[in-house]
């Protein structure tokens, strides 16, 4: 149940975001939507999906017309569960805005804080660490023919591991960190119950306690990482928030600085997770590209990289919020709308990805063209880690192992989200090149 050619018969009446079948197999109802109405409005919402390259990129870069402050997007629960939700959320720091969901000029500001551990030249110190990370795991992997769950045997620690060593996290707090991540993305773009809504609220607040712990020792004992230049950073005052010397800069206040560790730490490993074990699926399904990957290991895990980002598309579309009464390609949005620019479809129109459907990593142009990762000023921070790590997964796999093959009884299915895409689970069998 994941590609176009295994749908039944569609139709987009009735078309339901929440719906297994949707959220299962998304692709071939995109594809309607793109040959149809490619801005496509939700019966009984307010949310348009924007799904054709050609329309999805001058929206990502048009920030005065679409804002990115949707925050607040989500389905407003019942007044009972809001004053349980209070409860929890009463016992950490209130959730403010910062990079993902705020518009400049507060976006620019935000992002300066971090985005310089995200350069050619730290990710060039952080390929070491993460070749250990994925030769040690991969050392792990039985190649006997036993069937493992690759997701929990490689495609979680990699990304988990490689996003606590940014964050100096201590190897026992790795466990924590994943269920942590679980927590941040368990509502995003899916129905959960109430009593998992307040589980994850509490594994928040149980986050920020701790990184608001280490945030502190920082401000006293900055060790030179992430978190001691955080609490050490300065940006531009706002009314709201006044400078305290005459510089017109101010320090970042807690709130802030949990939001932005939270933002790194859900994109520093969901997403590369899904895109990992998404790839691991193709590559077992394409004995000709796994055959290019084998001969040159180095030369051609980049390509594999994206294409596979390309196909995945972990993060599967994003919202924004209509400014003003607007049309795009001529279908009218009215101010207020919730727009989702579906990147997932996007990177799978035609127009730009002949034969969008196939495996095909000699592609020219991916890196600039799929939207992954988006596009504009909200273009993901953490890519270069991302696709540092997939390059690096991929290119071990290509050099250390012989085959891969996807076990009989795999049922493929996919967290169950319109937002955020991958397969909870995939059984495989290894065998070890000489």
């Amino acid at each position: 149940m994941t590609d176009v050619d295994d749908a039944p018969e569609l139709t987009l009446e009735g078309f339901n975001l929440f719906s297994d079948q949707v959220q299962q197999c998304p692709h071939a109802y995109y594809a309607l939507m793109r040959e149809q109405t490619p801005v496509f409005h939700v019966p009984g919402t307010d949310i348009y999906l924007v799904t054709r390259h050609d329309l999805v990129v001058p929206i990502l870069r048009d920030v005065e017309t679409f804002s990115s402050n949707f925050s607040t997007t989500g389905m407003k629960p019942d007044a009972d569960l809001i004053a349980k939700m209070n409860d929890v959320i009463k016992q950490g720091w209130p959730k403010v805005p910062t990079m993902l969901t705020i518009d400049p000029p507060h976006h620019t500001r935000f992002r300066g804080t971090v985005a310089p551990y995200f350069v050619p030249r730290r990710m060039k110190e952080l390929e070491g660490p993460i070749t250990e990370i994925v030769d040690r795991l991969i050392d792990a992997l039985p190649t006997d023919g036993t069937v493992v769950n690759v997701v929990d045997a490689l495609n979680v620690p990699v990304p988990i591991e490689a996003i606590a060593h940014v964050l100096n996290v201590p190897p026992e707090k790795l466990a924590d960190f994943k269920r942590w991540s679980d927590d941040s993305i368990a509502s995003i773009g899916t129905a959960i119950s109430d009593e998992r809504r307040l589980e994850a609220l509490a594994g928040e607040v149980e986050f920020q306690h701790y990184f608001a712990e280490q945030l502190e020792r920082r401000r006293s004992e900055p060790i030179g990482d992430l978190m001691s230049d955080l609490v050490q950073a300065r940006i531009e005052s706002e009314p709201d928030h006044p400078a305290i010397e005459g510089d017109g800069k101010r320090s970042l206040d807690m709130p802030e600085m949990l939001s932005i560790v939270q933002q790194l730490l859900v994109a520093g490993n969901e997403t590369t997770t899904k895109s990992l074990t998404e790839g691991v699926r193709l590559l077992a399904e394409n004995p000709d590209v796994w055959a290019k990957l084998k001969a040159d290991p180095e030369g051609y895990a980049p390509n594999v990289t994206e294409e596979v980002l390309r196909m995945s598309t972990p993060t599967q579309g994003m919202f924004r919020i209509v400014q003003r009464d607007t049309e795009i390609d001529g279908f009218p949005v009215p101010k207020g709308a919730r727009l989702v620019v579906v990147y997932s479809a996007a990177n799978r129109d035609p127009e730009v990805f002949p034969n969008p459907d196939e495996f095909d990593p000699d592609r020219d142009g991916l890196m600039k063209q799929h939207l992954a990762f988006g596009k504009g000023i909200h273009f993901c921070i953490g890519a270069p880690l991302s696709r540092l790590e997939m390059n690096t997964v991929f290119r071990q796999l290509g050099r250390r192992i012989e085959s891969i093959t996807l076990a009989d009884d795999n049922e493929l299915r996919y967290f169950p989200s319109f937002m955020l895409r991958g397969l909870m689970r995939l059984d495989v069998s290894f065998t070890r090149a000489d």
